[in-house]
C-alpha cells in the first residue's frame, strides 16, 4: 500500500461490493479502514469458491488493506464502542438505505455529534430527493433501472446483464472519490461535509456522459445513443484464425489503413478526411475494416497494424489475463500467503505512485481479527 492517506482512519460499514471496492481503494494509498462487520459478518465471505466459510474469492479481492472490527450494533454495547471508533475517525461510508442506517445511529446528524469533523459519505442505491429513495438495490436493479441492460441487448432485441458487476464497481469509484473530496475540503476548511454518491445517478451519468448525444440540445438534435459504439459493425473482428479488436480513430488513423489495404480512393474521400462526416459514416468505415480482417490471421494484423501504429488488441479470454505479456511485466498478478486462506493469487492496485512510501499490503481480515486491538473486546 502507499501511504498518500497515511493518518486518515475511515469507519467501513460497507457490505458486498460496492463500498468494500471504494474502502479498498483507501486502504491501498495507506488509509487506516476499519471495516465494522455484524456478528455474522460481510454477506459477500459465503460467496464460493473459496477453501473455508470464512471468506471466499470475492471477500479476499475486495478486502485487502482493511482491518475487521465485528460489533452488534442493535446492542447498547455495540453502539457504545461504535461511539468511542466514531470519535477518533476521520470518515465514515456506508451503501445502507438512508432509514436503515437511521435506525442504526448511524446517520449524519448523529455522527457530526460525535465528530464535529467527519467526512460522511453514503452510497444508497437511489438519490434522496426521489420517489425511489427508500427502494433496495444492488447490481442487477441499477443494470436495468439505469438503462444498461437495455444498451446491451441482444440481436433480438431482448436487454441483458452485463457479465460484470459494473454498476456495483462504478459506484465504487464514485464513492471513493466522494471520500477523496470531502478529505481535501475538510484539509482546506477543517470542517467535515456529507457526500451521498447514490448507485443510480452515478450510473446514469457515467452512461450519459457520451450517450446523451442528440438529447444534450433543446431542441433536440436527435435521440439519446453515441452512433459509433451502437454501429452493428463495431465489434471484434473475425480474422482468419480468431477475432482481433481494431480501431483506427483519427483521420491519419484511416488515411494509413485505407491506403494500406489498396483503398486510396476512400482515402482520399471527403467525407473520411472531415471528422463530422466520418462520424455521421463510420458505420461504413467499420464494413471495410471487417472485411479486412478477415483476409489475414491475427498474428499478421497485429504485426501489420502495429508496424501501423493503429491501436489493436487481441481478444483475452479471462483465463487468458493471467499469463497475458503487459499483465506479466508490470507484475499485476501477485501470488502471497494469506495467515488463513493459504497461498493465493490477487491483483495488486492498478496505481502506481512515485515519490510517496510504501508498506506491504495487509490481507482481507478474518471476521473480527481487529476487535479487541481496536476496541479492548474479545
Amino acid at each position: 500500500m502507499y501511504q498518500l492517506l497515511k493518518g486518515i482512519r475511515v469507519l467501513d460499514l460497507t457490505t458486498i461490493v460496492l463500498g468494500p471496492y471504494a474502502g479498498q481503494m483507501l486502504g491501498d494509498f495507506g488509509a487506516e479502514v476499519i471495516k465494522i462487520e455484524p456478528p455474522d459478518g460481510d454477506l459477500f465471505r459465503a460467496v464460493r469458491p473459496g477453501r473455508s466459510p470464512r471468506m471466499g474469492a470475492g471477500y479476499l479481492n475486495l478486502n485487502r488493506n482493511k482491518k475487521s472490527v465485528v460489533l452488534d450494533l442493535k446492542t447498547a454495547a455495540g453502539q457504545a464502542k461504535f461511539r468511542k471508533l466514531a470519535e477518533g475517525a476521520d470518515v465514515l461510508i456506508h451503501n445502507m438505505r438512508v432509514k436503515s442506517a437511521a435506525k442504526l445511529g448511524l446517520d449524519y446528524e448523529t455522527l457530526k455529534g460525535i465528530s464535529p469533523g467527519i467526512v460522511y459519505c453514503l452510497a444508497p442505491g437511489f438519490g434522496q430527493g426521489g420517489r425511489n429513495a427508500d427502494q433496495p438495490a444492488y447490481d442487477d436493479i441499477i443494470q436495468v433501472a439505469s438503462g444498461l441492460a437495455a444498451l446491451n441487448a441482444g440481436p433480438d432485441g431482448a436487454p441483458r446483464f452485463l457479465s460484470t458487476i459494473v454498476c456495483d464497481k462504478v459506484g465504487g469509484l464514485h464513492l471513493a472519490v466522494a471520500v477523496l473530496a470531502g478529505i481535501a475540503y475538510k484539509a482546506r476548511t477543517g470542517k467535515g461535509c456529507m457526500i451521498e454518491a447514490p448507485m443510480f445517478e452515478s450510473m446514469v451519468a457515467f452512461l450519459m456522459a457520451e450517450q446523451l448525444s442528440g438529447m444534450s440540445f433543446e431542441p433536440p438534435l436527435g435521440g439519446t445513443g453515441y452512433d459509433r459504439l451502437l454501429s452493428p459493425h463495431r465489434r471484434p473482428f473475425p480474422t482468419r484464425d480468431g477475432y482481433l479488436g481494431v480501431l483506427p480513430y483519427s483521420g491519419a488513423h484511416w488515411s494509413r489503413f485505407l491506403k494500406y489495404i489498396g483503398r486510396d480512393e476512400l482515402a482520399a474521400a471527403d467525407w473520411v478526411q472531415d471528422p463530422v462526416r466520418r462520424s455521421e459514416n463510420v458505420g461504413k468505415l467499420y464494413q471495410v475494416l471487417a472485411e479486412a480482417m478477415a483476409t489475414k490471421t491475427t498474428a499478421q494484423w497485429l504485426a501489420d497494424l502495429k508496424q501501423l501504429d493503429i491501436p489493436c488488441a487481441p481478444v483475452n479470454r479471462l483465463g487468458d489475463l493471467i499469463e497475458e505479456g503487459h499483465a506479466k511485466d508490470v507484475g499485476l498478478f501477485v501470488e502471497f500467503d494469506h495467515p488463513s486462506e493459504g497461498r493465493l493469487r490477487g491483483v495488486r492496485s492498478p496505481f502506481t505512485v512515485t515519490g510517496a512510501e510504501q508498506a506491504p499490503d495487509l490481507p482481507a481480515p478474518e471476521l473480527g481479527q481487529h476487535t479487541e486491538a481496536l476496541t479492548g473486546d474479545s
